[in-house]
């Protein structure tokens, strides 16, 4: 399971309801598939900007949602990419199951030139560039990534 899931699962906890300690966020990580570290967690509550308050943690300036930060794209393709194959001036990635849009919203903020844009389904991405030319060039960086 991603980063990404985790840490919208952990503002998701921390929103619903007070938490008092990191023992207790690690608990309702486990309960809902999250094995993770103290180490782990420490950085993701650092990350998140989460805030020890004396109910507990809590989301900073109250309804300001920070959004976490997407991982580098060359993780998540190393990581959870299977296949890419190209088809004229698009590129069809296969991902590990449920991997897809997080991978294509890292795409996206690549911001690199020949990518046009992204769909990500749940275990394939759709990436469309304008040309054949510049979509061998993009599936060849993808392809170096693996």
């Amino acid at each position: 399971m991603s980063k990404l899931l985790r840490q919208n699962l952990i503002l998701e906890l921390v929103r619903r309801e007070p938490v008092a300690n990191q023992e207790q966020l690690r608990r309702s990580l486990l309960q809902h598939g999250f094995d993770v570290t103290q180490a782990t967690l420490s950085r993701d509550i650092h990350e998140l900007g989460l805030a020890k308050t004396a109910e507990g943690y809590a989301v900073p300036n109250g309804d300001q949602q920070p959004e976490p930060a997407l991982p580098a794209a060359m993780r998540l393709v190393r990581e959870f990419v299977l296949d890419v194959r190209e088809a004229q001036n698009l590129i069809v990635v296969k991902t590990a199951a449920g991997s897809a849009q997080p991978v294509a919203s890292a795409l996206d903020a690549e911001n690199w030139p020949e990518l046009v844009g992204t769909v990500g389904g749940d275990d394939t991405i759709l990436v469309i560039s304008q040309s054949k030319k510049s979509a061998h060039k993009l599936a060849a960086r993808l392809q170096e990534m693996l």
